[in-house]
């Protein structure tokens, strides 16, 4: 394993998912694309796949060789439905994404529409003691995690 090139969330709708990641969380877009090629439909295993794509980064972070942090995919065909998100089932997967006030943060996204599990949580054990935490949801329900952590972690 040599590192992360990015991770990917598959979507209903590509728009309204690259709003809300570009406009509500600072990802930056980096390039979008529709993918209805013989490589792609190997990859993904349909035959009748096509996709439309978007990949993000997150501003200010060191690039490696991967242009993109986080990728949004789209099925065009074939169309999927939607599954129980539910955090508790196995294989829920969720993306915690640091920031600086995390109560700031709660709010201004709150104000936005954005639904959250929770407020804020101070976290009161274990390595990020002296943090907060709190989860929301993306429009397809898909969780992510705000995290503040400890002041001594930020420097």
């Amino acid at each position: 394993m040599r590192g992360v090139w990015h991770f990917s969330f598959t979507v209903a709708d590509l728009d309204r998912s690259v709003a809300f990641y570009r406009d509500l969380l600072g990802f930056a877009l980096v390039h979008r694309q529709d993918q209805d090629n013989d490589y792609t439909r190997r990859l993904v295993g349909y035959p009748d796949a096509v996709l439309r794509i978007a990949q993000l980064a997150v501003p200010g972070q060191p690039r490696g060789v991967s242009t993109h942090d986080l990728e949004l995919v789209e099925y065009v065909r074939p169309r999927g439905e939607a599954r129980d998100p539910a955090r508790h089932l196995p294989g829920a997967a969720h993306l915690a994404l640091t920031v600086e006030d995390a109560l700031s943060e709660h709010a201004r996204l709150s104000a936005a529409g954005v639904r959250f599990v929770s407020p804020p949580n101070a976290i009161t054990a274990g390595i990020n003691a002296g943090g907060y935490a709190c989860y929301f949801l993306d429009p397809d329900d898909i969780t992510l995690e705000l995290v503040q952590p400890p002041s001594v972690k930020l420097r």
